[in-house]
């Protein structure tokens, strides 16, 4: 008889339980399993060369994190039933079940209009059929079908299991100490009235510090301006090598990996025609790597030149800015990369990358963080920080971004 009874050593909480037999097979199955080779911070680590944890880590450590909060909650005289708390645990294990290589990097170019939430449900239904319905309350729980809402709010919401994890792991590993919380402290002022997580009111500083800290991470590790740039470098890679495998040109690749350089996947495909799920639930970082190492030595210029500037790590020039680059100046800088590099303009486009992306550390509304105080009010975290303005962080913040070869920067 396999022992199902483990432990598992993990570098922010220290030793992990594996709650029961169920979560031990589930965490057995491939699909979960895959998540080994997918990294949480995709090209991260080019910027932070610490940033090499991956989707299974931090699926794990959210596991705890709710093992935890169940805990302190029915010690406050919350009911949750044995089931209910199996139901949670599966939620938060399997809440990232469907990201796709590289994370969010390459979320919209493998399969187009499909979310990474969208695909872990449809692997959670397949999972639920292969354990004959045992997970049948996990997806109303993920899915927020459940008549306990709070239980959703503890899986996907401000201030989630899933949240508390990944600032404390992403912060460990990149070294990055800004994005240090105490989720320790955070779960422990957890409450639930009228169905609905809330933080005791004393826990308002734990509350603002992991608001703030997750502004900071944002701008100094998801949003990093290197990683912006590495990352759409390859997004540029997967690109053209559609566009060849499209016109006829033969690519080196995996049968996972190589199935989807030649179809334009729809949303209805992905979710109607089964063999193509089980395609994606091959595919994973090493398929892409793999396949970017051996097109360096391609026939094609374009994918040549971007290829090798990915695996040597000769990213790009970038600038950033609070309004739309000029189009004066990105004209410019693609006809100089033309020169340059000996390009036709078609070719160009794939080495000057123009975008924008935002961010805001909280937003109030229907999803928000309450404090609970002990006349049984709740107010809005927003409303209710006394040392620092949150609701300033609620303003969604766009910056715009330009990046291009550096031997191709305009000399003032």
């Amino acid at each position: 008889m396999v022992n199902k009874q483990k432990i598992i050593n993990d570098p922010i909480y220290g030793f992990i339980t594996i709650p029961g037999d169920l979560v031990f097979d589930i965490i057995e199955h491939r699909y979960f399993q895959r998540l080994r080779r997918i990294k949480q911070l995709g090209l991260t680590s080019y910027v932070y060369p610490g940033a090499l944890h991956t989707r299974f880590h931090h699926a794990l450590g959210a596991m705890h994190l709710m093992l935890t909060c169940i805990d302190t909650l029915k010690s406050k005289g919350t009911e949750i039933t044995p089931e209910e708390a199996e139901g949670a645990i599966i939620a938060i294990l399997l809440h990232d079940i469907g990201h796709g290589p590289f994370s969010h990097a390459l979320e919209s170019v493998i399969v187009k209009d499909v979310h990474h939430e969208e695909i872990s449900l449809h692997f959670m239904n397949k999972l639920n059929e292969y354990f004959n319905g045992r997970l049948s309350l996990a997806i109303q729980i993920f899915q927020n079908k459940y008549h306990k809402s709070f239980l959703h709010q503890m899986v996907s919401s401000q201030l989630d299991m899933d949240r508390l994890d990944y600032l404390k792991r992403d912060s460990f590993f990149t070294g990055v100490s800004e994005g240090i919380i105490n989720s320790d402290r955070i779960i422990s002022m957890l409450r639930v009235h009228n169905d609905t997580l809330s933080v005791e009111a004393k826990g308002i500083y734990s509350i603002e510090k992991f608001i703030i800290a997750r502004r900071l991470m944002y701008w100094q590790v998801y949003l990093h301006k290197t990683v912006l740039c590495a990352e759409h470098m390859l997004v540029n890679i997967l690109r053209r090598a559609k566009y060849l495998v499209q016109k006829g040109v033969e690519l080196p690749a995996t049968p996972p990996f190589a199935f989807f350089l030649k179809n334009e996947i729809t949303k209805h495909q992905f979710f109607n025609d089964v063999s193509v799920a089980e395609i994606f639930s091959r595919l994973d970082d090493y398929d892409i790597f793999t396949a970017i190492k051996m097109w360096q030595w391609h026939d094609d210029k374009v994918l040549n030149i971007l290829c090798n500037n990915m695996v040597d790590r000769k990213l790009w020039h970038i600038e950033i800015g609070n309004k739309a680059f000029d189009e004066s100046k990105m004209s410019a800088i693609k006809k100089r990369v033309q020169e340059q590099l000996n390009l036709t303009a078609e070719e160009a486009s794939y080495f000057v990358i123009s975008d924008s992306v935002s961010n805001n550390a909280y937003k109030p509304g229907d999803d928000k963080i309450n404090l609970l105080y002990r006349d049984g009010s709740m107010i809005d975290i927003a409303d209710a920080a006394d040392q620092l303005n949150i609701s300033v962080l609620s303003n969604t913040v766009e910056k715009f971004f330009m990046c291009y070869p550096k031997e191709c920067v305009l000399k003032d």
